[in-house]
């Protein structure tokens, strides 16, 4: 029996087969999970990546930053434009790195290694996981609230379990078994392969508009908007105003800056290039009409109840109707799982299958985050109040923006699409810059981040004065994004690592060619890898 658990703790134990298919050099650089995706497995299609966005924009997140901007003193008529603006941003970023993406079958964390270099993506990729695994804790917490408005809706009891935890732990016994029964109905699906979870996104995208389209009528009918919304006015006037709309903006922003970095995660399953480019119109279209729905039915419920509710699930707490509750719940709870699944457990692994690829790959990956992400961090303390919320969106942008500036530009303007794609799974290849590092991103990176620190600083403890340096962090992601593109790109032209500049892409195999950009030079010239391959057999 002791020998039986010491072989549990070797590590030999928990190694991946080795796959034959690698690109990398040896099996310690990559694994199944992590090379470019076969043909066989490219799935996505147009309708596949609606029904995704509809999916994630239906969901308690973007209810919740739409609602939230009424309790900073926005008007309704302010807040919309500022989420319309903010996602025909991501929706151009998204589609520019998705692009990438599902012409080189290939995930963000090997990707960003032709940028940052092999080992300066780890930075990345680490802060990635990190952010990755808060949010999966935040959408597991705003996902038991709903467990527990269902459960109340059925045993009104629940209401009067005694709670045992202290005031100031933002938590209650029973929301605590909420948050443990939600976690528990969610693991299970966070085993299922990226191929297949695509149906779980269908479906929800076919039920969730439509519960939501039923709260949207109810307070219509409640609260006219002749009531509930053409009253509103901003109390902000001046220089207060314009700050806290682009603050609004950013936050818009980062509520999905983090996949317009990972996107890639997702558009390697495209069946073809084109696939994904509807993201660029229905990610405005559907986040804008979403937002909508938050602040109509936050502000009826302002006119109903007497405050604002910019969480949806504390509005269904005031209900009296059991059933209605219950199906609401039931319509977020689902919401939350394809959104938790997808955005964040997801990407999590993804990259958690780069930093160790011989011991996790995508389906380890998700259970270490269900593990640290649902139960060491404590979403309830970022979920507390609306401006602690948003906070926590801003500071998201922090280093999202400029990671999202450095792809973009790298890509499509400084290597003109021609990368190296067996080199990205190669720590001595063209990719190594020095000793592992392009210091032009690090630089890149040093100027675009920490200018917004002091405001992120003062975000957090209103104590701490940083004066107007604070104003930097109200738009950090736009002001990491545009100021990490132009000193990556300046720097790259002043300092050029010739090593990475190729005169065609090199994607190794015939079937690892994008679909319509680089076949017809493949039948001309043939490939680095084919020649040497050819040589050999010739040989």
């Amino acid at each position: 029996m002791t020998s039986r658990v010491a072989e549990w703790f070797k590590p030999s134990t928990w190694a991946l087969e080795p796959e034959a298919s690698t690109f990398a050099p040896t099996s310690r650089w990559s694994n199944k999970d992590m090379d470019p995706v076969p043909p066989h497995l490219r799935t996505w299609s147009t309708m596949n990546y609606i029904a995704y966005w509809i999916s994630d924009a239906t969901n308690v997140a973007v209810w919740e930053l739409a609602s939230s901007m009424l309790v900073l003193g926005l008007s309704w008529k302010q807040a919309l434009p500022a989420i319309a603006v903010g996602h025909v941003i991501i929706a151009v970023v998204m589609v520019l790195n998705g692009t990438i993406g599902a012409r080189l079958h290939i995930a963000f964390p090997v990707l960003n290694r032709s940028s940052f270099g092999f080992w300066f993506s780890y930075f990345s990729v680490i802060s990635r996981v990190i952010l990755s695994m808060f949010w999966f804790g935040i959408q597991t917490y705003t996902g038991s609230e709903c467990v527990y408005q269902m459960i109340k809706a059925i045993w009104p009891s629940t209401a009067r379990i005694p709670n045992q935890l202290p005031e100031n732990a933002h938590i209650t016994t029973s929301k605590m078994m909420c948050y443990l029964i939600y976690w528990i109905l969610q693991f299970p699906l966070m085993l299922v392969s990226p191929q297949k979870i695509r149906h779980l996104f269908t479906l929800k995208a076919v039920i969730v508009p439509f519960a939501w389209l039923a709260m949207l009528i109810w307070a219509m009918i409640k609260a006219p908007p002749s009531v509930s919304l053409e009253p509103k006015h901003s109390a902000l006037t001046g220089a207060d105003f314009s700050w806290a709309w682009l603050s609004a903006l950013n936050s818009a922003l980062g509520i999905y800056s983090t996949l317009a970095v990972n996107i890639p995660d997702f558009t390697r399953y495209a069946t073809t290039e084109r696939a994904q480019f509807v993201q660029i119109i229905i990610i405005p279209t559907i986040f804008t009409l979403i937002g909508f729905v938050g602040i109509a039915v936050t502000s009826a419920g302002e006119v109903l109840y007497g405050e604002t509710l910019w969480d949806p699930t504390q509005l269904i707490d005031r209900w009296d109707n059991r059933a209605a509750a219950f199906f609401a719940s039931f319509s977020f709870v689902l919401a939350t799982l394809g959104t938790n699944i997808s955005a964040n457990s997801l990407s999590a692994a993804n990259d958690m299958t780069v930093l160790f690829p011989r011991y996790i790959n995508i389906r380890r990956g998700q259970a270490i985050c269900a593990f640290l992400g649902g139960w060491a961090l404590c979403p309830w303390e970022i979920l507390a109040t609306a401006p602690g919320f948003l906070s926590f969106m801003n500071g998201y942008t922090v280093f999202l923006g400029p990671f999202a500036g450095i792809m973009v530009t790298d890509y499509w303007f400084l290597h003109k699409c021609k990368v190296d794609v067996p080199a990205m799974y190669d720590p001595n290849g063209r990719y190594k810059y020095w000793n592992g590092i392009n210091f032009r991103a690090f630089v890149a990176l040093l100027f675009s981040v920490f200018p917004s620190f002091p405001g992120l600083i003062s975000s957090i403890n209103g104590n701490i004065q940083v004066g107007k340096s604070k104003h930097i962090f109200d738009v950090a992601w736009l002001y990491g994004f545009f100021t990490a593109s132009a000193i990556y790109y300046t720097l790259s032209v002043l300092f050029p690592a010739r090593e990475t500049f190729i005169d065609r892409p090199i994607l190794d195999r015939g079937d690892m060619v994008s679909e319509k950009h680089a076949s017809a030079e493949v039948s001309e010239t043939p490939s680095i890898d084919s020649k040497s391959r050819n040589e050999a057999e010739g040989a």
